[in-house]
């Protein structure tokens, strides 16, 4: 191991944007663009946050024209955002917003605000995200409403936009990877810096690991965060130990998938204190996302001493350094996870352990403090020890559906 030395910051102005709304809001992409913006102010950065989306008459609009195009209707608002006449006006719109001012670079949280043409060069841009639509489409549980010439599309726009990008900073080590093998983008321009925590609290209680109380929170996209599989695995488990109790956290939407199933309770509307209780008394989070590219909640969890078991796809095997703080399923497979979990309820003293090195593992590893001085310094924080063996990616995405070539 080796101390890895101070290095020069990339930028002293920056401005950050994003099409889901300004960045200046915590209810923004799960508060990313709202608590990156504040620590690089506190290294001494000056931030200027831009919202580059659209209204909801121009969705409107792009929609119509999304259609008219041939594609059908969009299945989601994600479709018409990714169309290329949507691409073109938020990226003028940001050029437009940013004319005038003395910023050194632009951090985009996404692919969709970035221009198909290079500026002038006066400007450096970086992308920060979580995901991509190539490393996302095969587990996708709405892939089918995708025509191919769309999936083509939205593919070649997003290695355009690549190509205009001078860095691109991921979550996980596993989309580090995707960049440069599907894409070709070179190493040195590729860099995973992880996340930070949300407004979870670490937890440093007493917690009863033998209770038997498991928990899920989806406060959306209930289906593609793994509720239905959950919901199955947890009849099956159920039959075993019928003490179990799952504590669902969800919207009114979700109430109709888990009605009249015994041990499940569904609550939705929650503060951040009872969410974080609801966290600090669950022995065990149990979320088998089919689609989630990284999983901020697996880091609440972890932060309150809380192991978690999912599928072993995407960001969780490095979040859960491939089993030390969790357990990692291969397939979606209710009757795997069943037996998963009933396997990590029967150790109290196992999910006790796990959940103390899963909080030592994310408070010296997930924090926006963290987060903000590898984008700006381009490398770990001085006096921060690097570990070598670590720095491979464990992800083994189940491929079920092929990717898109490069050729598109």
């Amino acid at each position: 191991m080796q101390v890895q030395p101070a290095a020069p910051r990339r930028f002293d102005r920056i401005a950050i944007s994003s099409v889901l709304g300004s960045p200046e809001s915590p209810s923004v992409w799960s508060a990313a663009p709202y608590n990156l913006a504040n620590a690089l102010e506190r290294l001494g950065v000056s931030v200027i946050r831009v919202d580059s989306g659209l209204s909801r008459i121009e969705l409107g609009l792009l929609a119509l024209r999304y259609a008219a195009a041939g594609h059908g209707i969009p299945p989601s608002t994600e479709a018409v955002l990714r169309s290329p006449a949507a691409r073109q006006i938020t990226a003028r719109r940001l050029a437009g917003k940013l004319r005038g001012s003395d910023v050194d670079g632009i951090i985009h949280t996404g692919t969709l605000d970035i221009g198909a043409t290079p500026d002038n060069g006066s400007l450096r841009h970086y992308l920060y995200c979580d995901d991509d639509w190539t490393f996302s489409l095969p587990n996708r549980p709405d892939a089918h409403r995708y025509g191919s010439a769309s999936v083509r599309t939205f593919a070649r726009h997003d290695r355009t936009a690549l190509a205009n990008v001078d860095h691109v900073f991921t979550f996980s080590r596993c989309l580090r990877d995707h960049f440069s093998g599907n894409f070709g983008l070179p190493p040195e321009r590729v860099s995973a810096v992880g996340c930070g925590m949300g407004n979870i609290e670490p937890y440093a209680g007493g917690k009863d690991y033998a209770n038997g109380r498991i928990l899920f929170v989806a406060k959306h996209m209930f289906v593609q965060k793994g509720g239905l599989l959950l919901l199955e695995a947890f009849r099956l488990a159920r039959q075993t130990r019928p003490d179990l109790r799952l504590s669902i956290i969800g919207d009114r939407r979700s109430r109709r998938f888990a009605a009249g199933q015994d041990g499940v309770e569904v609550h939705d509307r929650l503060s951040w204190p009872e969410l974080q209780e609801m966290y600090r008394n669950a022995a065990l989070l149990v979320q088998p996302m089919l689609n989630d590219p990284w999983g901020q909640v697996f880091i609440e969890a972890l932060v309150s001493r809380t192991p978690v078991l999912g599928l072993r796809r995407n960001g969780l095997p490095e979040i859960v350094e491939n089993g030390r703080h969790g357990f990692l399923v291969d397939q979606p497979d209710p009757r795997q996870i069943a037996r998963s979990m009933l396997d990590a309820l029967r150790r109290p003293d196992r999910l006790a352990e796990m959940g103390l090195s899963g909080q030592r593992h994310v408070l010296g590893n997930y924090t926006w403090d963290l987060v903000a001085r590898r984008i700006a310094y381009g490398s770990t924080p001085a006096n921060r020890i690097v570990n070598p063996a670590s720095s491979t990616s464990h992800c083994k995405p189940d491929r079920t559906i092929p990717c898109p070539t490069a050729s598109h």
